[in-house]
């Protein structure tokens, strides 16, 4: 077998594939929907496969361009990915941080994408990612029109999130909920990252379900190790999203609980940061606020943490099957866990022996930070949650499941969708 033939095969040694990929955030962006298909890419690429990502020119977090133009992409104009992939960049909305101007432009977007999908090569297969949910009813309709399957990702609990964070109300089902539950079964596969969210879809009837998870390269990941034996102050660090679902309130208030024994730094950005920000000043709460970072100023700041916090709110039946993106890479380092979660996120971090699981109350997490100060001990990790991510969460092992899922499914569609 020649060099160029075996770049043309997956390695579970079928031909090689081409994917148009829809989605709503992108390289250069830092998002979790980002994070997970550039890593997915490195291994699809590295197999031959061939990929043209549909995506706005990038505008996340802020709704409006920031990076230079060479780099954000251009609306109408292809880009070259940072593996073989190309980008297709369709035009935004420009917006601030209301949810009705978010959905504005998220619509207008998946909008687009189907005229500009078309443009692109003749693939095997569409794939359509949330938590953009009108990304999912261009995909549908992009597949449909090109004739081939149609793969649905489910980064999040929908539409069972929508309901519960009351963007959905009464008993009637919602436009939202009908148009996604549509595409879900007329999916020739939904793809979950978690397995309780795959049994709830499974409860309702959806039969070509499977899961799989996010995750991480462990081999770019530094093992930390434990922080220091003496320290006067207990460092604790959330790094991630400041929006309503992390409830970051409750470690707000808990720090303030405790007072000078610790100090808690809150990294990154989202909807609720204004408001925590006043929050923290009102309870005069020993907080620093961060921008977010990258690289190795995420390292940085991981090493000179005691314990990390992973957080969902408890009263949300949605998130018993969902994990925060976060959870995987703070796993890697090996630094203690301050988990403030339940159901499927709760359960990995017990299976990893990563940590502490609390409700999610001031006083239950003060209490557990209290108990850490006191005694240190307790900090020191070996490298079991490491090792679990490695056995579970490795993307180059995921990615190889995603290849072999998509190669049996194109196998079995039928001649009109080759």
């Amino acid at each position: 077998m020649t060099d160029s033939t075996k770049t043309n095969q997956t390695s579970s040694g079928a031909r090689a594939k081409r994917v148009t990929l829809l989605m709503h955030s992108y390289w250069p962006e830092n998002s979790p929907p980002q994070r997970r298909w550039t890593a997915l890419l490195r291994e699809f690429s590295a197999s031959g496969w061939e990929f043209d990502v549909v995506t706005p020119v990038a505008h996340f977090p802020v709704g409006r361009r920031e990076l230079p133009r060479d780099l954000a992409g251009r609306a109408f104009r292809r880009q070259k990915g940072q593996f073989t992939e190309l980008i297709r960049r369709v035009p935004f909305v420009p917006h601030g941080n209301s949810h009705l101007a978010r959905l504005v432009d998220q619509c207008f977007s998946a909008a687009m994408s189907v005229p500009l999908g078309l443009l692109t090569r003749r693939p095997d297969v569409v794939i359509a990612t949330a938590p953009s949910l009108p990304i999912l009813a261009a995909g549908y309709l992009l597949a449909r029109m090109r004739g081939v399957p149609l793969i649905v990702e489910m980064r999040d609990a929908w539409p069972d999130l929508a309901r519960d964070s009351r963007m959905v109300r009464g008993r009637v089902k919602s436009v939202v909920e009908l148009a996604v539950e549509f595409v879900q079964h007329r999916a020739d596969l939904v793809v979950t990252v978690t397995d309780g969210f795959a049994e709830t879809l499974r409860s309702r009837g959806l039969k070509n379900v499977t899961t799989v998870s996010n995750g991480l390269h462990v081999d770019t990941i530094p093992f930390l190790g434990s922080p220091e034996v003496e320290r006067d102050v207990l460092e604790v660090l959330y790094l991630g999203n400041h929006g309503e679902s992390q409830r970051l309130d409750v470690a707000i208030r808990a720090s303030a609980l405790v007072g000078d024994a610790m100090h808690l730094h809150l990294v990154g950005h989202g909807t609720q940061r204004p408001a925590l920000e006043k929050l923290a000043a009102q309870l005069g709460a020993p907080v620093t606020f961060h921008p977010p970072l990258h690289g190795q100023d995420v390292m940085d700041r991981y090493a000179s943490a005691d314990t990390c916090i992973v957080s969902l709110r408890d009263d949300w039946k949605s998130f018993e099957t969902t994990i925060p993106s976060k959870t995987y890479e703070v796993l890697a380092v090996g630094r203690h866990v301050t988990a403030v979660v339940k159901g499927e996120a709760a359960r990995i971090i017990e299976e990893a022996e990563a940590g502490d699981i609390v409700p999610s109350t001031p006083e239950a997490v003060a209490a557990l930070w209290r108990e850490l100060a006191a005694d240190r001990s307790r900090l020191v990790r070996t490298d079991t949650s490491r090792q679990w991510v490695k056995e579970h969460a490795d993307y180059t092992q995921l990615a190889e499941r995603y290849m072999a899922l998509i190669s049996e499914l194109l196998m079995k569609a039928p001649a009109t969708q080759r």
